[in-house]
């Protein structure tokens, strides 16, 4: 029997062992970039990575050639929400709220997390979110699942189920008019137990909770508190329970530290702090994702366009430059750092790589921004022992890059220069000369906006 369970073979690494190389791979664990790199594959999973002095690539194998071009890992978005309105597929969000139906916009969700899977995200943690029609959890799962078992094409996504209190921040995403479906706030330690166990119930992964105000709601100051300790020492700890992950919305040094004193797994946002709770977030080891792209000036014009109250627009313009000085403080203090966008209504799904040249602009190295999409995402989503960077062991989500992120990160925006976009060694997009494959095959305006206004 023994000998037996010594001579099995995982699925996902059986096949003939294929090979790629490129002019240069980057390393995010050692931060170095390796040149004439040579990778080889078998099944889903990297089985060995060196140059090509050390790799050997036997008479009659396949090869991807990757010539004069750069090797990375799939990048990871810590933070988005690809079933909100966004302004590439509706005219107007908050028309959209009422006039699209939860089953239609679940098909705009996966949409939304191709286009992304298409620039080379090979990975989306989706924080979930809350309808008219009740809470979205089982419809994102949907599509999770759908992905996995090879029914349909897109990226790997970790789900997140709201669970937070009547009136929070993540209730009043929705109208303060609407109607409330079903069971999607809850108030008390134990009511809140319940709603985690329900979201978990229907398969998320992440139990996503709220700790204070917002940025892009009506009528709602970012600095209110949204929990009792108590409320959020419970939802952390069902979620730990069963083996979840807590990630905690957060605006201001109070509800940082309600999340650090509770056990959060991920701090969400970077908008107020203070050098006594930086320091404090950087001993503890928890990850915080910054979502600075949804604070710009753009993002700002693209909810105005869309029909964004001219309460919510001041409010984001007043938080931005707090943002940006927060986000120096943390990464000057050592405070560990997962890409995230915080994508939704708005800006365009897709454009997620441009979050890594705001923290180049705002001191970080390009490597240190590659990591935060990489290796950081994957330790933040508790994923690295199977993502995050091109080592032994680890799926081959594997970009080839017409450029050098490493030393412009701004590459990594034009789509002409994802050129390879491999997930668990298939390849979903190649756009190399004389290869025209991508996930989505259609341009922003070659589809309709079917909201009605």
């Amino acid at each position: 029997m023994g000998e037996l369970y010594k001579k099995y073979i995982p699925p996902e690494q059986e096949g003939p062992v294929v090979y790629i190389k490129g002019a240069r791979l980057i390393d995010v664990v050692k931060a170095k970039v390796i040149e004439s790199p040579v990778i080889a594959i078998q099944g889903k999973r990297i089985v060995q990575v060196g140059n090509d002095k050390e790799i050997h690539i036997p008479e009659g194998a396949q090869v991807t050639d990757c010539s004069g071009l750069t090797l990375m890992p799939g990048m990871i978005d810590s933070h988005l929400h690809t079933m909100m309105f966004n302004c590439l597929t509706f005219h107007n969000y908050r028309v959209s709220q009422w006039e699209i139906t939860p089953e239609l916009q679940q098909m705009y969700g996966l949409f939304h997390a191709q286009l992304c899977f298409d620039m080379g995200f090979t990975t989306l943690r989706d924080l979930g979110l809350a309808s008219s029609r009740g809470l979205m959890t089982a419809h994102l799962c949907a599509v999770r699942d759908s992905i996995n078992a090879g029914v349909l094409e897109g990226p790997r996504m970790f789900i997140g189920g709201f669970t937070s209190i009547t009136g929070s921040h993540l209730d009043l995403i929705n109208p303060r008019a609407m109607q409330r479906y079903g069971f999607q706030t809850a108030d008390g330690p134990w009511e809140l137990r319940k709603l985690a166990r329900q979201n978990m119930l229907v398969g998320c992964d992440v139990v996503k909770t709220c700790a204070t105000g917002g940025g892009g709601t009506d009528k709602e100051e970012p600095d209110i508190r949204n929990m009792t300790q108590e409320e959020i020492d419970a939802i952390v700890d069902e979620a730990h329970a069963f083996h979840k992950i807590a990630a905690v919305h957060c605006f201001t040094p109070a509800g940082q530290k309600m999340a650090l004193n509770a056990g959060a797994d991920t701090i969400e946002h970077m908008v107020f702090s203070d050098q006594e709770t930086a320091d404090r977030i950087a001993d503890s080891n928890v990850y915080m994702t910054p979502t600075l792209l949804h604070r710009t000036d753009h993002a700002i014009e693209m909810r105005r366009m869309q029909g964004t109250s001219l309460f919510v627009i001041n409010k984001m313009k007043s938080i931005q430059s707090s943002c940006f000085d927060t986000f120096q403080r943390m990464h000057k203090t050592g405070v560990k750092i997962a890409m995230g966008t915080d994508m939704g209504f708005d800006p365009e799904m897709g454009t997620n790589a441009k979050e890594l040249s705001i923290y180049v602009d705002l001191g970080m190295s390009p490597m240190e921004a590659l990591q935060s999409a990489t290796i950081n995402g994957a330790n933040a989503i508790k994923a690295s022992k199977d993502l995050g960077s091109i080592e032994v062991g680890k799926y081959a989500d594997i970009l080839a890059i017409n450029g050098d992120p490493t030393r412009d990160i701004n590459c990594l925006q034009d789509k002409k220069n994802i050129q390879i976009v491999m997930k668990e060694g298939r390849i979903y997009a190649d756009r190399r000369e004389g290869k025209n494959k991508n996930v989505v095959s259609v341009n922003p305006g070659e589809w309709k906006k079917i909201d009605y206004l």
